[in-house]
């Protein structure tokens, strides 16, 4: 992988280089499980842009320190922001973030994401928008905003609302994680290579340049058992439940199920903010019918208004700042305040 030095604007953060062909980008913030900040975000733009028009044949991106592809944007700082005053500042991280997504999803050679440990929220945004998704054993997934008083951005509202059946409607509202057999089940990942072999993917690359991105990928494969799905033996319920027009429906649909899964979703609803579900739910409703561009641009729209809201503040105190686990949320209105997006 990179080496240091190689990436301008953040280069203790974010290595890149072209090596044998293949564009290399390495996270390198592992102390905070690769946590995007605004100069990551802006040196990887920065590569991918200088390489559009070569010499790489392909891009790959990958996490360092063992432990996690990317745990998301660094939601704190955007909370100090908020508490500062500066929203200036929050506003630059998100739509910086937001264009990096877009440039992923029209990248014109093969992306491939290596996701070799845990892999939310901004996370996804770097991984689920190019080609190639790679999973390994240890990847773990989710979109977990709800449970911070945010909502699920990078383009969420794209690509949840298109995987099969209500399965991202489920996703967005809870922040279930997905170990590798959901995520390929999903859709979310298209590729498994075990951990051991991860590393090895850029250089496979470059060894067969003329191949096929996915006969390079399913050779380093093998034969790796990669399990069964747990969310494919609840997909019946969780199309019942999710698929109703309403949060009032969807509760109401679990309860009724009366199911150990459909109790660990009613749970996870309830203990997130419902400011939050408001948002969510109405988001995902609407991208159904709506670009990925559209999507972003209504994201950054409801971004800039979220990041103020009581909740937002409560909810990343709770869970990022005094660790206690028990935010106390604003309780959503009768008839519902969810700004406009």
């Amino acid at each position: 992988m990179p080496t240091p030095g190689a990436a301008d604007t953040a280069p203790a953060d974010v290595l890149t280089e072209v090596h044998r062909g293949v564009g290399r980008i390495l996270l390198n913030r592992p102390k905070a499980l690769n946590a995007l900040t605004t100069g990551m975000v802006a040196a990887i733009d920065s590569a991918l842009a200088d390489w559009e028009g070569g010499p790489p044949t392909a891009v790959v991106l990958a996490g360092a320190g063992g432990k996690a592809f990317c745990a998301g944007g660094d939601i704190r700082t955007i909370w100090e922001h908020s508490l500062a005053g500066d929203a200036e500042a929050s506003e630059r991280f998100f739509a910086s973030e937001y264009r990096l997504n877009a440039r992923i999803a029209g990248y014109p050679v093969p992306f491939v994401s290596l996701v070799d440990g845990v892999c939310m929220g901004g996370g996804l945004g770097l991984s689920v928008h190019g080609g190639f998704r790679v999973v390994s054993e240890r990847a773990v997934l989710a979109m977990p905003e709800t449970g911070i008083g945010f909502f699920p951005d990078i383009g969420a509202s794209y690509f949840l609302p298109r995987l099969p059946g209500a399965i991202g409607m489920y996703l967005g509202l809870t922040g279930h994680r997905l170990d590798a057999a959901d995520a390929l089940y999903t859709g979310l990942a298209t590729h498994f290579v075990p951990s051991d072999r991860i590393d090895a993917v850029a250089d496979a690359l470059a060894d067969h340049p003329g191949d096929p991105v996915d006969v390079v990928l399913n050779r380093l494969a093998g034969r790796s058992p990669v399990g069964e799905s747990g969310l494919a033996a609840v997909r019946g319920e969780v199309d019942r439940a999710f698929s109703a027009p309403t949060l009032g429906g969807i509760e109401k649909r679990l309860r009724g199920l009366d199911t150990p899964w459909a109790a660990s979703a009613l749970a996870a609803l309830e203990a997130a903010s419902p400011h939050s579900l408001e948002i969510t739910h109405a988001l995902l409703s609407r991208g159904r019918r709506r670009t990925l561009r559209e999507c972003l641009d209504a994201e950054l729209a409801l971004a800039r208004t979220t990041i103020r809201t009581p909740d937002f503040l409560e909810g990343v105190r709770a869970a990022l700042v005094d660790k206690d686990r028990n935010p106390v949320w604003e309780r959503a209105s009768e008839g519902g305040r969810m700004p406009p997006a």
